[in-house]
């Protein structure tokens, strides 16, 4: 009995491994997020000139937006396989991020948070300056959403505190 418990243990602890694929998906993704910027980017130098202030700012608020989708996949990426799956094996390489095996579950959960936070401020934000092609319904609609994303930012912090203190930080 106690072989049959060890091979099942080992199996579900090798079992970690089927994460691996959804992570290596997530940089994938950044490729994606990195042509969409480009193309943005393109966009935004050719019409330089003729394009109108509001236009100009909601394509630069659209690149700062691709930016941040792209920063939390990788944050996700690599706290999720190191969370979960392994080391990453960096040693002490000096372009390692500070952030790397210090971020865990309840951290990228805040961090995930602040992310989506600041990508419906950016979107907020550049629909309130493109108002006159919106109506107020609209407009409260993106504002009331953004109010919820904040709230449970502030609720997911106030409850990783609270179960912070309960178990001595662990």
């Amino acid at each position: 009995m106690k072989k049959t418990e060890q091979l099942f243990e080992s199996l579900m602890f090798q079992s970690r491994w089927l994460l691996a694929p959804f992570f290596f998906g997530l940089i994938i993704a950044i490729m994606a997020m990195l042509v969409k910027f480009g193309k943005q980017l393109f966009t935004l130098v050719l019409a330089l000139f003729g394009a109108a202030e509001h236009d100009v700012i909601i394509s630069i608020l659209t690149l700062i937006d691709t930016a941040l989708v792209a920063s939390l996949l990788l944050i996700i990426a690599f706290s999720g396989y190191e969370n979960f799956v392994s080391k990453i094996g960096t040693g002490e390489h000096e372009d390692r991020p500070a952030w790397m095996g210090k971020v865990g579950f309840s951290d990228l959960k805040i961090k995930l948070m602040g992310a989506i936070v600041a990508i419906s401020a950016v979107e907020l934000l550049k629909a309130f300056i493109n108002a006159d092609n919106l109506t107020n319904t609209q407009l409260g609609w993106r504002a009331g959403i953004h109010l919820v994303f904040v709230v449970s930012g502030v609720l997911f912090a106030i409850t990783d505190k609270i179960t912070e203190g309960k178990d001595g930080g662990h």
